[in-house]
């Protein structure tokens, strides 16, 4: 009894097994015969022709910039007194940022206007004198009219007013020059106190409070400014796409973060030159272009030096006729490509057709049925 009940179990666990094995012989067949490529009982592995979106493109990488983006530096020298805004702060054109101990400007401006006023009392006294020298040289004049006085005093009274004279124009331009320092000082005055030239966020500050700064050729950097609503995306073209890549063409690109959102957007510029020239002045390893496009960042969401993956769109075709590229024989002079079209009698007709745009995977054909059946490889045994 045991071994009758046994041997029931077995044969229930057999018939359940081909049971489940004849439902997955038959699901294959079914997926065999509904799928897009098929293996006919030819040898051959085709592939329907079918009706899809597709899209011609340059796929690349680059990465974020801020569309506008500047160096905030001091235009003194001296020591940075106080530094009035944080890593991450925004801030408005014409802001306070910073200032610089105002010491050594002010001594200037003080020096540049104690030069300026004694020169301008020097002025005054050789004016003083002019006028009494111009006097006695027109005394010395009328006396020599009436012979009570030699040509020589009149000679000697009239170099007198010309000496005088010369200073007196020495000095003008000398208060000219003053002045000019004195408003060079003032100016430099007005440098200590470092104003924002435009809105935009603080992304990194260079000079801490208390550091020297040396502003003797170039302007030291204390921070950096951007304007993060707009982003520029530099994509990196090579130079066997970049021919291909012309300013209006769309584009997009979405981030390792966030895979899923795309951020769109149209070329605006193809840097004539690679980014090697600029940075090294020759390129030596593949050469690449930078293609622009901005993209707006109103969450700043989107952040300075993020990789993007970027795709650049050629062509767009939509719902027309296409095959896989590998349907394709060998290019006509007339650009016209043959393909091998089966029958459903199993017979093989070269088909001549018209390409159109491809997406490297598929291509648009003219000269197609939908749902005609194409040859894309031959199996083993086929001749």
């Amino acid at each position: 009894m045991q071994f009758h009940r046994t041997l029931q179990k077995i044969t229930a666990r057999r018939a359940a097994i081909s049971v489940i094995l004849l439902a997955a012989v038959a699901l294959i067949v079914f997926l065999l015969q509904h799928s897009v490529f098929a293996a006919k009982s030819t040898g051959y592995l085709t592939a329907k022709v079918v009706r899809r979106d597709l899209l011609s493109s340059v796929i690349t990488t680059g990465n974020l910039q801020a569309q506008q983006q500047v160096d905030v530096g001091a235009r003194v020298s001296g020591q940075l007194k106080s530094l009035k805004v944080q890593l991450g702060d925004r801030v408005e054109k014409g802001q306070l940022l910073a200032e610089i101990d105002p010491e050594l400007a002010q001594n200037d401006l003080i020096s540049a206007k104690a030069s300026l006023e004694s020169l301008e009392a020097q002025r005054r006294a050789i004016a003083a004198s002019l006028w009494q020298a111009n006097l006695i040289f027109r005394r010395q004049e009328e006396m020599l009219a009436k012979d009570a006085t030699s040509r020589q005093e009149v000679e000697s009274a009239k170099a007198q007013v010309q000496l005088l004279s010369a200073n007196y124009a020495s000095l003008g331009a000398q208060i000219n020059q003053a002045k000019a320092l004195m408003n060079s000082a003032m100016t430099n005055l007005g440098f200590t106190k470092i104003i924002a030239p435009m809105s935009g966020d603080v992304v990194a500050i260079v000079t801490q409070e208390g550091q020297t700064v040396v502003a003797s050729q170039q302007a030291p950097v204390i921070l950096k400014l951007a304007n993060l609503d707009v982003m520029t995306v530099k994509a990196q073209i090579s130079e066997a796409d970049v021919i291909r890549i012309q300013p209006g063409q769309s584009a997009y690109f979405t981030i390792l973060g966030d895979a899923n959102e795309r951020h769109f957007g149209t070329v605006s510029k193809v840097e004539p030159a690679p980014q090697e020239l600029k940075d090294n002045g020759k390129s030596t390893g593949p050469i690449f272009y930078n293609a622009l496009f901005d993209v707006p960042n109103l969450n700043h969401r989107l952040r300075i030096a993020m990789t993007a993956q970027v795709t650049v769109v050629l062509q767009e075709a939509k719902n027309v006729l296409c095959v896989p590229l590998s349907a394709l024989g060998r290019a006509e002079p007339n650009g016209r490509y043959p393909v091998r079209v089966l029958g459903q009698d199993g017979e093989i007709t070269a088909v001549m057709v018209t390409p159109g745009i491809n997406d490297r995977v598929w291509i648009q054909v003219v000269g197609l049925n939908e749902g005609d059946e194409v040859i894309i490889e031959d199996g083993e045994g086929a001749s």
